[in-house]
């Protein structure tokens, strides 16, 4: 561990699934379970407390492959956490996601009454992620996962994904994902940005000082929140046909067509940026040393990165940097999503009917000023970008109507009338509690 960490913080109390980097490839698998038994409830969290995984990095291979666990509030509920305990959890993590759609801008088509059954219902009470870099070591893994509600009658299965990353580490829309997490002191781990110094423990990990200098609110007892954190799970159906048929009809050939989607992205297929790139460099886009070694400062009007792209909304960097009123430090998040579903074949342009996309998922210390402040204030709105009318190009709440600014000179370029290329499938709010957590939920009286 880097000696200049200013916190240590308790890695063997910590689920891998917040801050171990995942390998890649991968193969994995989400499971959502209800409990219908108090007594069957804590029996199965017994169960996985001894085999959930730490953050403490490693070197065995084995480590690559593990199992996190995280509960929604009713599944806190219904394990027969103390009310006071309940309570003092964030307001947003009790409402839960389905309550919040409207804020988070989860209307029409990507609205709770047409989510899959039974995301955002109170019928979902854990989640179980099994992750592992080939298929051998994620069937062994699956099966302690397995034996740890097998035999429990009180304990029901309600719904299964099975996702991935490819070798390549792109997602369904053709694009490497994944780059650009930011480091966090005492984890080990640096930045991959060296432009960046790490984020404050407590931005990710509760019972630590945050970007703020003080300790983020903690559910109660001390025992229950410290070493935890809470996760945003969202099931994202990805309409790849849609997509290719919009480039292609607003490109004049096919080096164009790449050209768009990269502005819209902020990055080429490859995961070369704009921002160094002005064209496709997977030698670039596949070191990790370099293609996330940029900052938007230069570039102020966008004419590398349209101010608008999607990187660039998700994490300005340095771009706020002139406006005193916002602190992009306090709204950086890890993510840790992935695709499922079969790829759409390269050049295909008619829908196949397949249910394929990603699986966000971000991990950090505060629901409001993180996830649901990035959701609503840079993604879903582009008034901080002077673009009020302008929603992200992919997972802002699109509806037909919505353009998107490319600026160039003599005159800047408008796409106009985007469809909607993402629609949420359901998701939901965890919270990962520490292995001294899970013991301690697991001993209830």
């Amino acid at each position: 561990m880097p000696g200049n960490d200013a916190v240590r913080l308790e890695l063997d109390d910590i689920q891998s699934g917040a801050l171990h980097e995942r390998p890649s490839p991968y193969v994995g698998v989400y499971l959502l379970l209800r409990i219908d038994d108090r007594a069957d409830g804590r029996a199965l969290v017994r169960r996985l407390t001894a085999v959930v995984d730490t953050g403490t990095p490693s070197a065995d291979p084995a480590h690559d492959a593990w199992i996190t666990v995280g509960f929604t509030y009713h599944g806190l509920k219904a394990l027969g956490v103390p009310q006071t305990s309940l309570d003092s959890f964030a307001p947003e993590f009790r409402e839960g996601m389905a309550a919040r759609a409207t804020h988070l801008g989860d209307v029409g088509e990507a609205s709770p009454e047409h989510w899959e059954q039974p995301l955002g219902t109170a019928d979902v009470h854990v989640a179980i992620a099994v992750l592992a870099p080939d298929l051998p070591r994620f069937e062994a893994v699956s099966e302690k996962a397995r034996r740890a509600y097998q035999e429990l009658d009180g304990i029901t299965v309600v719904w299964r994904q099975d996702c991935y990353q490819l070798p390549t580490g792109r997602t369904s829309f053709g694009f490497k994902d994944g780059i650009g997490q930011p480091g966090v002191e005492g984890s080990g781990r640096r930045p991959t940005n060296p432009h960046e110094r790490p984020l404050k423990a407590g931005e990710i990990i509760l019972g630590y000082p945050d970007e703020t200098g003080e300790l983020p609110p903690m559910p109660a007892p001390d025992i229950l929140g410290r070493n935890g954190t809470y996760v945003v799970f969202r099931k994202l159906h990805t309409k790849v046909a849609a997509y290719r048929q919009y480039l292609r009809a607003k490109a004049a050939d096919r080096e164009e067509e790449a050209l768009l989607g990269a502005k819209m992205v902020g990055r080429w297929q490859g995961g070369a940026p704009l921002a160094l790139s002005e064209r496709d460099d997977p030698e670039l886009g596949g070191d990790p040393r370099r293609n996330n070694d940029f900052l938007y400062g230069d570039d102020p009007r966008g004419f590398k990165c349209p101010v608008g792209a999607h990187a660039r909304r998700a994490n300005p960097r340095d771009a706020l940097d002139g406006d005193g009123s916002v602190n992009v430090r306090l709204h950086r998040m890890i993510r840790r999503s992935t695709s499922y579903g079969p790829e759409l074949p390269e050049g295909v342009l008619e829908d196949d009917g397949a249910d394929r996309g990603i699986i966000f998922v971000g991990v950090g210390a505060h629901i409001g000023r993180q996830f649901e402040f990035v959701k609503t204030q840079w993604l879903n709105d582009g008034i901080f970008i002077g673009a009020p009318s302008e929603a992200d190009p992919l997972v802002g709440p699109v509806d037909g109507t919505t353009s998107f600014t490319i600026p160039q000179r003599p005159i800047r370029r408008r796409l106009q009338d985007l469809p909607p290329f993402v629609t949420m499938r359901g998701g939901e709010y965890f919270f990962a509690p520490s292995l001294s957590a899970l013991r301690w939920l697991a001993e209830l009286p």
